[in-house]
């Protein structure tokens, strides 16, 4: 199937066709129970913050003690979902986050619970969202395929935001009829679903060929790869400031319902699900704004309409009025973080989805965690009101990064291996871990090509930069200026096998071009090099085995 084609059918594709697998269903309806449950707690915990007397900056940081250990940790949580069984990884966070929210019941029932302990339990639900979280996004590409993928990602924000809309609301009323510990045992209980249904799923394990990373190599693989990717590059920017600036609503959500509409804990969820009533509109127009508008025009309008959704909400005392722009704000949020995520997906292969996805989380929740403590030290200083104006004119600054950042337009690009590459046969006995290794490619180029050859060789450069090599740099023979050589270095043969390995099928359109420039009677000629230190070899090399 061509591009176009996949394009074509991917856009006729039914919202709701990602529902026709069984597993993504399964894990979906259970995924939005334990919304359910996470949104209620976090309603529990703003509200014990402020009734246990914490200052307006405390109270704006449980919502970053929660985001900061998306930045801290994702990179890492993500290298080990590409490099591991990801459900595995799945199923031990959720552990991990029930057992916390056990412990947080005990501790509020007990009356044991103060303003940093709070905190404390709050940043260990981050780490366990942090480990989930890119396990989780990545799956969702093995549940359901590549077509149905935009549809999958909606849905996904779609079942949060039906959880947003209802389960503020829920939360509210709990804490009021029974206090934040029934909020927080709610919670634990929500777990329980989704741990079943990930115990009984066992997907299938891809077939690897070779050994997986260290932590410390493929987490310097997925940023290098975002590095070489401007696309992905565009969207970590653009999502860093969007929750910089966009997460002062949701920080400051406790005291706008206590102190500008002179509200209590009821209140307060009614805010939060204005807010997610908002957003599940959101997601529901989402892909009929992507048809009629292009995805930088539609980041642009969800940076303008948040703006003015905090515009609203800070100069307001009505609660009416302030819900309102609470929902116009829940709107835009969906509309661009679904458009970043999705961006992320289509942009990655599968080898690295899910440490790009990590980055992409580090940097939004990162602009979150940040904006977190800025709304809240602004809000202690001069006014919620005033902070809440303040995050909106630096909305309207980061519409403005669209004209030097602007985000890619949706296609589907085929990120399948290539499965071209076969390890070649070599004279010499070395190890997986020998090294370095030298790649040499000479090319002939007549005159009338070297423009575009040295166009397409930048290409070519990224490509194989982005992939692991090192030390890339092309050479013009002095005698014969039609010979061109491509150089670059491996750390060792393993990596170069790597290397290759990555390779997709939407690179081979480059490699194709060079190709056809290329005038040589036989294929470029690549000669395949181990350096090697002066001086004899060691005496026991031969008992060893290997020549290197």
């Amino acid at each position: 199937m061509s591009v176009a084609d996949t394009e074509t059918s991917s856009s006729r594709a039914s919202p709701l066709a990602p529902f026709r697998h069984k597993v993504f269903r399964a894990v979906w309806i259970a995924s939005l129970a334990s919304n359910f449950g996470g949104l209620i707690q976090s309603v529990g915990a703003a509200w014990l913050m402020t009734s246990i007397g914490g200052s307006a900056a405390l109270v704006a940081m449980v919502q970053a003690s929660t985001t900061l250990p998306v930045m801290l940790f994702s990179l890492a949580a993500g290298a080990i979902a590409d490099n591991s069984d990801r459900r595995n990884l799945m199923l031990i966070s959720q552990l991990f986050l029930f057992s916390v929210s056990i412990a947080l019941t005990i501790f509020s029932y007990l009356g044991l619970m103060t303003p940093w302990l709070l905190l404390g339990f709050t940043f260990l639900v981050g780490c366990g969202t942090a480990f989930n979280g890119p396990a989780w996004q990545s799956l969702v590409g093995e549940m359901v395929p590549r077509s149905d993928l935009p549809s999958a990602i909606a849905l996904n924000s779609m079942g949060f935001n039906i959880a947003r809309s209802v389960g503020p609301a829920i939360g509210g009323m709990i804490v009021a009829a029974a206090g934040a510990f029934a909020a927080f045992a709610v919670n634990a209980v929500s777990y329980i679903g989704l741990l079943l249904v990930l115990f009984r799923w066992h997907p299938p394990m891809p077939r690897r060929t070779l050994p997986p990373e260290s932590l410390g190599a493929a987490m310097a693989a997925g940023i290098r790869y975002v590095a070489m990717s401007p696309h992905i590059g565009s969207v970590l920017l653009r999502g860093a400031v969007f929750g910089l600036a966009a997460i002062a609503i949701q920080a400051l959500m406790p005291l706008i319902a206590r102190d500008l509409v002179q509200g209590g804990p009821l209140t307060y969820g009614l805010l939060l699900g204005a807010f997610g009533a908002g957003a599940v509109a959101g997601a529901a127009i989402s892909a009929r704004m992507r048809q009629v508008m292009s995805m930088e025009a539609l980041v642009r309008m969800s940076f303008i309409g948040f703006a003015g959704g905090a515009a609203i909400a800070g100069l307001s005392s009505n609660t009416v009025l302030t819900m309102a722009g609470t929902a116009v704000a829940g709107a835009c949020w969906v509309l661009a973080l679904s458009s970043f995520n999705a961006t992320v997906q289509l942009s990655s292969p599968r080898w690295v989805v899910g440490r790009a996805l990590a980055l992409y989380q580090m940097a939004t929740f990162g602009g979150m965690a940040l904006g977190s403590w800025v709304w809240g030290a602004l809000a202690e200083s001069f006014g919620t009101g005033e902070a809440l104006l303040i995050s909106a004119a630096v909305l309207v600054a980061g519409a403005g990064l669209g004209l030097r950042f602007a985000l890619p337009e949706s296609k589907s690009l085929n990120l399948d291996p290539l499965d071209r590459w076969t390890e070649p046969k070599i004279a010499l006995n070395i190890l997986p871990r020998s090294g370095p290794i030298v790649i040499t490619i000479e090319w002939i180029i007549h005159e009338k090509d070297v423009m575009t050859f040295l166009s397409t060789m930048a290409e070519r450069k990224r490509i194989r930069r982005r992939d692991g090599a090192r030390h890339w740099t092309l050479l013009r023979d002095l005698e014969n200026p039609d010979i061109w050589v491509e150089r670059y270095h491996s750390p060792t043969w393993l990596d170069y096998i790597r290397q290759n390995q990555r390779m997709t099928q939407a690179d081979v359109e480059v490699l194709e071009r060079l190709r056809a420039l290329h005038q040589g009677p036989e294929r470029p000629r690549v000669h395949r090099m181990i350096e090697r230190q002066t001086g004899g070899v060691p005496p026991d090399a031969t008992h060893r085995g290997t020549t290197f």
